[in-house]
């Protein structure tokens, strides 16, 4: 199979366009990064310096040069701004599972942005990484991530109990999960013109 991050995708929505993230990028992402209102429904700490920003930056850069797995930023057209990423965070090729994950600034909460997002990424999984699973996790408490999941079909499988150990303490995640053939069926025109 070729690798569908040989050269890393642009997509784009309605509202979006996910791509690449830069330097220029830096403050954008600082601004949501450095929220500690995000950074509580991560495993990731704050940013508490634009220095740890671009320490973000340099890593998806690493990921773009390598042609591997790595962040979209989320670029709200409206604006040209980077309010997010969303990006598959394992990709299990030989099991043919990967797993999103995503953030987004406070200010874009509760627009149906994120579930834009994703549907789209999705869509970029099953079409172009030949998976038939694709799950996320959130932290039990963080209800704006699980409506989102289950927005873009994904189905509740249960709690993974303090399966992580995060900031301290081991937390509870509830694992959703969508099938390629659950969501051909909800997209089925999204399917056929992703292809």
């Amino acid at each position: 199979m070729e690798n569908p991050f040989e050269n890393f995708p642009t997509l784009e929505t309605e509202r979006l366009i996910l791509r690449k993230i830069t330097w220029e990028d830096a403050e954008d992402i600082h601004v949501y990064g450095s929220d500690e209102e995000v950074t509580k429904y991560v495993t990731w700490e704050n940013h508490k310096t634009l220095a740890d920003t671009r320490d973000f930056i340099e890593f998806a850069m690493t990921q773009y040069e390598n042609k591997h797995v790595a962040p979209w930023g989320i670029q709200y057209k409206e604006t040209g701004k980077i309010i997010g990423t969303i990006d598959f965070v394992s990709w299990l090729v030989g099991h043919r599972v990967a797993e999103i994950g995503y953030v987004l600034s406070p200010d874009y909460w509760g627009k149906g942005i994120m579930t834009e997002a994703a549907n789209e990424v999705i869509a970029f999984g099953f079409n172009r990484m030949n998976v038939v699973r694709i799950q996320a996790r959130c932290f039990v408490e963080n209800t704006g991530s699980a409506r989102v999941m289950e927005k873009i079909g994904m189905s509740f499988e249960g709690t993974l109990r303090k399966t992580i150990f995060v900031k301290g303490k081991h937390r509870d995640l509830n694992m959703y999960s969508i099938l390629q053939k659950e969501f051909s069926s909800l997209h089925q025109p999204k399917m056929e013109n992703n292809i």
